[in-house]
């Protein structure tokens, strides 16, 4: 995993691969600020009065859980919290009893308010389309696994003096000169053919564009078997969100002949203008190469599985990863405890998230027309918060 200006806005590949929308007004979402200390945090309401429900804190915990290893290993962008500060809370969270989840977060944490605290959350799902793990009738569109001559390397015309930064990916041609690596249209053509490991065989080229945008999803095949895919790599090409074209061009909008700003619009359009929409897909020159996985769920940038009406990405500068969230929004659905456990290209700046909810048809609509707005509150553990106040 869009009411796009959900694809409309897509912007670069997150980390985990998964591309996702800013919010279609007002303040870009890259924020000024370097972190959350320095865009300035605030004490918010006791977690009593945020009407946290039972099932909503019972899925918070089992997903607090599971983020507990890497809250306790990883170092805390955002200077909100410490390590040490999540002992106590991680070691009380393996002991806590379900049906007492409202009272160990209310125990435990201390909700404070990043900048202005004014959020945009958006949605992201985990799409199931047609599949085979052989070439056959029907089944036709390549799901590569990552090409062994993806590399990083400096072309001959960037002088040495300027090559500062990570090298681009790209790859070493016959005369051994260092190129970009094939985009999109090459790729569709055949550039890999036979030479680059198929994982399996996508039914659906257009299901399988949409796909790759969000980074993960489940190949479902005629024998009945579910293959998982994950995020790899990228081929260092340019991102183009479809939908902000679309826009430029007058199709998408509410008037005559325009197709709505959704996923499930522009779908429509590509499949009702063929040629142009193979045109259109192509703009995007970035190709999306994944890995089998192997488990109950798709992992997230924290290296925990993301489960749906649990999980949420955040950028990692304002919100530790692994941490509780509290989204109040104009979305019931998308409203109360979250744990922040992925990223994503477009998920900058404070109080930007994006809502993960699952597989299933369901799934494809809530997370296809996901566009709310509120209030966010990071909950942080009460020896952190304690100490941030006394550094306001």
């Amino acid at each position: 995993m869009r009411a796009l200006l959900a694809l409309a806005l897509l912007l670069a590949l997150a980390a985990c691969g998964r591309v996702v929308p800013q919010p279609a007004t007002s303040t870009p979402v890259a924020a000024t600020a370097a972190n959350a200390v320095m865009a300035g945090v605030a004490l918010g309401p006791s977690l009593a009065g945020l009407n946290l429900a039972d099932a909503d804190a019972r899925g918070a915990l089992a997903s607090f859980i599971e983020s507990c290893p890497k809250l306790l290993a990883r170092e805390d962008a955002s200077g909100l919290t410490r390590r040490e500060d999540w002992q106590g809370p991680c070691d009380r969270a393996r002991s806590a009893s379900p049906s007492r989840a409202r009272a160990f977060f209310a125990e435990n944490f201390t909700p404070v308010q990043v900048g202005d605290g004014k959020a945009f959350a958006t949605g992201y799902f985990e799409p199931e389309i047609a599949g085979s793990r052989t070439r056959r009738p029907g089944y036709e569109v390549p799901v590569y696994a990552m090409p062994a001559d993806l590399v990083r390397g400096w072309p001959d015309d960037v002088k040495p003096s300027e090559r500062t930064g990570r090298p681009p990916l790209g790859r070493y041609d016959v005369q051994g000169r260092f190129v970009r690596y094939y985009e999109r249209a090459e790729i569709e053509d055949g550039a890999l053919a036979g030479r680059v490991p198929v994982i399996a065989w996508a039914a659906d080229p257009v299901e399988f564009f949409f796909l790759q945008i969000q980074g993960s999803g489940r190949l479902l095949t005629p024998e009945g078997e579910v293959i998982r895919i994950g995020y790899a790599g990228q081929n260092g090409r340019e991102y183009v969100g479809i939908g902000s074209l679309m826009r430029e061009r007058g199709l998408l909008g509410s008037g005559p002949g325009q197709y709505s700003g959704s996923m499930q619009g522009i779908m429509a359009y590509i499949r009702e203008n063929p040629a142009e929409g193979r045109a259109l897909m192509r703009e995007n020159k970035s190709w999306v190469f994944f890995t089998e996985l192997k488990g109950d769920g798709p992992l997230g940038a924290l290296g925990v599985p993301v489960r749906r009406e649990n999980s949420v990405a955040a950028d990692p500068a304002f919100v530790p990863l692994g941490a509780p969230v509290w989204l109040d929004l104009d979305r019931r659905e998308a409203s109360g405890m979250w744990i922040a456990q992925d990223t994503g290209g477009a998920i900058k700046g404070a109080n930007r998230f994006d809502t993960f909810w699952g597989a299933g048809a369901d799934a494809r609509v809530i997370a296809g027309g996901m566009s709310g707005r509120g209030r966010a509150f990071v909950l942080l553990p009460k020896e952190a918060a304690a100490r941030l106040a006394k550094q306001r």
